[in-house]
């Protein structure tokens, strides 16, 4: 009988180091969906800026994002592709205007952070509250990249940079260039129409 008692003991001790050895909201991983065209609604605080926008990624190195605040913003895109950055409002291009600089260097962290961390296998970091949050380092500070259960681009943020970066709306439908351009085309054309439109009303 006492042996059994020790048996039964020495089980439940060594049970409880086991259970105590596992780390608490320690590391996972997940599949890696950051390499993934896709386009998503974004909201970004910089400091004091808060812009909102629609956020493209066609592949690696390439991306674009169309602001729609603040007023100072709205309508303007930033394409980035190959380490080039060009600005543009409703089709005519011009340099970056001077409010768009902050968020362009932050622009160029987020794509540095997705694309490196695009070309792993799978995602590794730290669970909380169902996403996985991803921390590394770049030349313009830490960061944290957070992914949904897809592994799919749900936040970016860079606390010594105070940015904030959160993608809602996302739809990772295939896209390209030349699709997105025809859609800014019709835009356009619908909306010379409609001003033809409305001044041909007014005479």
């Amino acid at each position: 009988m006492k042996r059994i008692f020790t048996f039964v003991l020495t089980m439940a001790m060594a049970l409880c180091l086991a259970a105590c050895a596992v780390p608490k909201g320690g590391g996972s991983s997940r599949k890696n969906g950051l390499g993934n065209a896709f386009s998503a609604v974004v909201g970004i605080t910089l400091d004091r800026l808060e812009a909102e926008g629609e956020i493209k990624r066609y592949g690696e190195g390439v991306w674009e994002i169309e602001f729609s605040q603040p007023n100072t913003l709205s309508g303007v895109k930033l394409e980035f592709s190959e380490g080039s950055v060009l600005a543009s409002y409703k089709g005519l291009s011009f340099s970056v205007p001077q409010s768009a600089v902050p968020v362009k260097a932050m622009m160029l962290n987020l794509i540095k952070a997705v694309e490196d961390n695009a070309k792993l296998a799978e995602l590794s970091g730290e669970e909380s509250d169902g996403m996985l949050k991803i921390s590394g380092s770049l030349d313009g500070g830490d960061y944290t990249l957070t992914v949904d259960k897809d592994g799919l681009l749900s936040g970016f943020e860079m606390p010594n940079n105070k940015l904030t970066m959160k993608f809602s709306e996302m739809k990772t439908a295939e896209i390209t260039i030349e699709q997105s351009a025809s859609e800014t085309s019709a835009e356009t054309a619908t909306e010379a129409v409609s001003t033809t439109t409305t001044t041909a009303n007014v005479q």
